[in-house]
């Protein structure tokens, strides 16, 4: 093997030998913006259409509702301890004060305590919806919270009153088992099946099913079963069975797309899309991107929701605005988007009091500083513009916590330890906020009920998973719940994140035992332009080629671990089987059946480069965030040297594309050389 003279005295976590320099990011929450840029290559606050998504002509919108502040230069609960099989939305995914209006919300509520107390054919009407859509969304949302109630359409008022149907069950069964019930009657899902409790009595079983088969036989089909000595009646929804009322707007409803681009501010993911759907009365499993995107940053990004009408979506972009979102380009589409279907993100940000990573001489002067400051920034920039950087998968990957990372939930629900993986999720940091004392409280008293009425209303994912195993208990069945209360892409992130961390390990060994050469059996692409996928064309670097060098180490795959994957046919081929048994995920198949997750793997590039890299050095004006001392600038140039006679610290504004899946932070760590 030949002697790898670029390696020599540079970490694993780095590629070039430049020496750097300290700043801090995200001092400002502009500091850090994000675009998306979408698989034409177009960046998603400028683009004017969603690839891949046939906009139709009519109701097309190409101009943005809202103006963008471009500061530039993250499912449903899942019922199971009924034996309900159908994926419904829970009472609590809907907000009633905000689809209806916070008067028609109280009024609602007090109807429903008078018919509790004392039934009645009275009805009360809960106004003129013009928009059918809209309408749709009410009729759902009042269903799922009041499974009792019957909702009635004279067009274009809503009026609602009790449903006579329900009260006759609720007086054969509990009323917990009547409202699950006409929630999975209402959910329609070909093929479902819904489990009564324990009855042993034969003649109660025999009016439940004479009722069901009267009131609903042409939507589902009953019998009793025995099962551990208990008989139950369980009822599945017919295949080809359809409700009598609303089927074809229910179809309609449910072909309908809209488009948008979401700009949001110091938000994570599912934070916005939580407010968005309770907002809409859809569930945020009606949403679906192409990425994830930092919280703390403005970041921008395509979306598309169903069951929403562009005109539904854009009565609602004022209230957006006010939780820090703002929505634009809204326009019909044909279908959802897919995870993974961007080619990159475009980012701004800005590096924020510049300082050598070896203090300067006492004697030298700011503008020595400056011009030495200067220097270290170019060499820098100019070295990973070359040579790129060590493709890591970032902190953001792994969570926020610093309690418990997420990789280690990842890894519970790899070995299938539901239980575990809820209390890792609930580890509360040593911080008394009430996120962290909601938290708190769940791992001491195991009391799923009073942990949510702690939860604030901001923390979607948590609320979820609390409301589920409220539901349905804290044991092995309920966190399994737990877990399928959230969208699949939340779930996907944990297992994502654990192999995410082995792959990370793995570079780092890589470089560290075998260099910055491409050596025999390291697997490279068969052809060069491939990008990462779950299907790659995998060739396995020969004795010759090495000796050749035929590759560099910019052809070099590293496979994140999964089904599908073939791992390098050299000593890092062992390291992985050995790395996996620590963690004791010997043969593991990477499925977890019961949430519905399949790990493919996928191959990805040891190395990663900044695309349409420029960069602008500034000075810093006193109390002011940063400005250029000479106020001039380059449209030519990629870079801009200005400050060097400044008084005031040093500011540093960088812009550059980077492929989907690669992180800026880590791109910035190989430019300055340290955590920025």
């Amino acid at each position: 093997m030949k002697q790898d003279s670029d390696a020599v005295n540079v970490p694993a976590c780095f590629i070039s030998n430049h020496e750097g320099f300290l700043g801090s990011i995200k001092n400002f929450i502009k500091d850090f913006v994000v675009t998306e840029i979408d698989i034409t290559g177009q960046r998603v606050n400028t683009a004017t259409h969603t690839p891949d998504s046939a906009s139709s002509d009519e109701n097309n919108e190409t101009g943005s509702e809202c103006k963008w502040n471009n500061h530039s230069s993250q499912d449903n609960d899942v019922a199971a301890d009924c034996g309900l099989d159908v994926t419904i939305p829970s009472p609590g995914s809907f907000d009633l004060s905000v689809i209806l209006g916070q008067s028609v919300s109280e009024e609602l509520e007090q109807f429903v305590l008078t018919l509790k107390e004392k039934p009645t054919k009275q009805e009360l009407s809960l106004g003129s919806f013009t928009d059918k859509h809209h309408r749709a969304n009410v009729h759902r949302a009042v269903r799922h919270r009041f499974p009792f109630l019957m909702t009635v359409t004279i067009q274009p008022e809503i009026r609602v009153r009790e449903d006579p149907d329900y009260r006759e069950l609720s007086q054969l069964v509990t009323e917990d088992e009547a409202e699950d019930f006409f929630r999975f009657i209402d959910a329609k899902v070909r093929g479902s099946s819904y489990t009564f409790g324990p009855d042993d009595d034969k003649d109660h079983r025999t009016v439940v099913h004479h009722f069901l088969s009267r009131r609903f036989g042409k939507l589902v089909e009953t019998k009793s079963f025995t099962d551990q000595g208990t008989t139950a009646i369980s009822v599945r929804l017919r295949e080809q069975g359809r409700p009598k009322k609303r089927s074809a707007e229910e179809r309609k409803e449910e072909e309908v797309y809209t488009a948008f681009t979401l700009r949001k501010e110091n938000l994570e993911t599912l934070e916005a899309i939580s407010y968005m759907a309770a907002s809409l009365g859809v569930l945020p499993s009606d949403f679906t991107y192409a990425g994830i995107k930092d919280k703390r940053a403005i970041t921008f990004q395509s979306m598309v929701v169903k069951k929403v009408s562009t005109q539904r979506l854009k009565e609602k972009t004022a209230e957006f605005e006010r939780r820090g979102m703002c929505v634009g380009q809204i326009r019909s589409v044909s279908e959802p988007l897919r995870l993974g279907r961007l080619q990159g993100n475009h980012f701004d940000l800005v590096v924020r009091d510049l300082r050598p990573h070896k203090a300067s001489d006492t004697h030298s002067s700011a503008a020595d500083t400056h011009t030495r400051l200067a220097a270290l920034v170019q060499e820098a920039v100019e070295n990973v513009k070359a040579r790129g950087f060590v493709n890591y998968y970032g902190p953001q990957r792994f969570g926020s916590v610093k309690s418990v990372q997420s990789d280690r939930v990842g890894l519970a629900l790899l070995k299938e330890d539901m239980v575990s993986a809820v209390r890792l999720f609930f580890t509360p940091e040593e911080l008394s906020d009430p996120v962290n004392n909601a938290k708190r409280h769940f791992i001491q008293t195991d009391n799923a009920k009073e942990s949510l009425a702690l939860m604030p209303l901001s923390k979607a994912r948590e609320r979820l998973m609390l409301r589920a195993m409220n539901r349905y208990g804290t044991g092995p069945d309920g966190c399994t719940q737990g877990w399928l209360s959230l969208p699949h892409s939340m779930r996907v992130f944990y297992p994502h994140a654990y192999c995410s961390r082995v792959w990370n390990e793995a570079v780092a060994h890589r470089l560290s035992t075998l260099g910055h050469r491409a050596r025999r059996g390291d697997l490279v692409w068969l052809q060069e332009d491939s990008a990462e996928s779950s299907l790659p064309q995998i060739h396995v670097v020969t004795d010759q080629e090495e000796q050749d060098e035929v590759y560099t180490l910019g052809h070099v795959l590293m496979p994140m671990p999964g089904n599908t994957v073939k791992y390098p046919e050299n000593a890092m081929g062992t390291w992985y089987q050995e790395r996996l048994s620590r963690d004791g995920l010997d043969g593991c198949r990477f499925r977890v059946s019961n949430l519905k997750l399949n790990l493919p793997g996928c191959y990805r590039p040891l190395l990663a480069s900044p695309r349409n890299f420029t960069y602008q050095l500034q000075r810093a004006a006193c109390g002011e965030a940063g400005g250029d001392e000479t106020g001039n600038s380059s449209r030519n140039s990629d870079r801009q040297l200005n400050g060097t006679t400044a008084e005031g610290k040093l500011t540093l504004t960088l812009n550059f594309d980077l492929d989907s899946s690669c992180y800026a932070t880590i791109c910035l760590r190989e430019i300055m050389k340290c955590d920025p």
